[in-house]
């Protein structure tokens, strides 16, 4: 079992790098299976769940390697049976985007029901929808998804709400099938014009990725090609708050500030200063944080993924903040370790009440879900004392050597690897 100890109260200073987007890697990664020949992903982030989607490839067949530090070499031509394998699908939600890709390629893919972090019921419906459109069936057999077509066939998809998840695999499915495919209510994240941009590169026909409406005229063929992921939009996200609560000065750099543009029009309201250049950001804060609304919305508003984070910062604003996050179900299940750490707050449903209380003071705590333990960090970064959390599994998946990259600003933070029934002595 690993934790991370951290010694609060020192302000982050320098300059930190931002890794390849995890929520586009992913997607990427299995988009590899549409290709005809092998291709080559860079800036790929070091993750956990990168390397589980590697797994899976591996394990059915393809030629996978890592040929650089973040580049990864994909043969997939000797994939023969579209059937996942449970005990790597069951451990992260993105195995849900091979249902499309395989059924894009093979018309027909056995998933098992998709893990990952806990945010409450996530359910499938709306992938299934627009599979359904296309002209496949579906099923559930000894506890996985099934879905079959004997042709896949152009046509209209109506999402009755904004997904990402659903939007990708849309397009996966649609990228070979006969005819247009028209998807409306279209998811607008990054992400989703990485992947488009990926496909098209290849030589996919997709038109209108990034806003409401994706058009995608279907092709036989999908040539190899060596594309670069985009950076992560969270990751950057998260560092940038991660200066503002220690009261920091650093520059963020590969990264695409108008990707940012919600959080850091949240973070100046909050009174901390953000500077956007070509590639990069720089964060600093010289007075004290000042309390904000916040409601999580899809892109381009602030965005889910970097809720548990913020709501972090503003503990320690002055005055009270109100953050609304109806996107998942459990996403305020971090509130009672940040409590552990004296932090005021109160929620109601999917509404949470904040009363700054100016300064944390450290605590043993855990990691709920991957960016709920990217809060932890920040808390246990600003807090008076030491931090001790465990669970960091969870925050692996998303964060490449966060850590080091830490440490390379100035943080006092180390990992400890313990057994599971040793308890770490800790003296402040």
């Amino acid at each position: 079992m690993e934790k991370f100890i951290i010694r609060g109260g020192k302000p982050l200073k320098g300059t930190v790098n931002i890794s390849g987007a995890k929520n586009a890697a992913v997607a990427l990664v299995a988009a590899t299976i549409l290709c005809d020949e092998p291709c080559v992903l860079e800036n790929v982030p070091e993750i956990s769940d990168i390397t589980k989607c590697m797994k899976i490839l591996r394990q059915m067949g393809a030629d996978v390697r890592l040929t650089d530090k973040n580049t990864i070499y994909f043969d997939t031509k000797n994939i023969e049976k579209p059937v996942v394998p449970r005990e790597l699908a069951e451990t992260m939600r993105a195995s849900c985007y091979f249902l499309g890709t395989l059924l894009g390629r093979f018309h027909e893919a056995y998933v098992p029901m998709p893990g990952g972090c806990n945010l409450g019921d996530r359910p499938i419906d709306q992938h299934l929808k627009a599979f359904k459109a296309l002209g496949a069936s579906d099923d559930i057999i000894n506890g996985a998804n099934y879905v079959k077509a004997d042709s896949l066939i152009g046509n209209q998809i109506y999402f009755d709400f904004v997904t990402v998840g659903a939007t990708m695999n849309a397009i996966f499915a649609a990228v070979k099938a006969k005819g247009m495919t028209v998807i409306e209510n279209a998811a607008k994240e990054p992400h989703i014009v990485d992947l488009a941009n990926f496909l098209n590169s290849m030589g996919a026909d997709i038109r209108g990725a990034g806003t409401d409406v994706i058009k995608i005229r279907g092709v036989d063929y999908l040539k190899g090609v060596t594309y670069a992921t985009i950076p992560d939009q969270i990751e950057a996200g998260t560092y940038m708050v991660a200066a503002a609560a220690t009261k920091g000065d650093v520059v963020i750099n590969n990264v695409i500030p108008k990707h940012l543009e919600s959080i850091s029009a949240k973070l100046r309201k909050c009174g901390v200063h953000v500077e956007e250049n070509d590639e990069s950001v720089h964060v600093w804060v010289d007075a004290p944080l000042q309390k904000t609304s916040l409601k999580t919305m899809p892109h381009p508003g602030f965005p889910t993924d970097m809720q548990p984070q913020f709501s972090t910062l503003l503990t320690m604003a002055d005055g009270t903040s109100i953050v609304t996050d109806d996107i998942f179900d459990n996403r305020f299940r971090y509130v009672a370790e940040l409590r552990k750490m004296g932090a005021d707050i109160s929620v109601d449903g999917k509404v949470a009440v904040i009363q700054g209380v100016g300064q944390l003071k450290g605590a043993p705590v855990s990691a709920t879900d991957l960016r709920a333990g990217a809060a932890m960090i920040i808390a246990g970064l600003a807090a008076d004392g030491i931090t001790e959390i465990d669970n960091i599994h969870y925050i692996e998946r998303g964060y490449e050597s966060i850590d080091t990259k830490l440490k390379g600003l100035g943080a006092d933070i180390t990992r400890v690897v313990k057994p599971d029934n040793t308890d770490i002595k800790l003296s402040v």
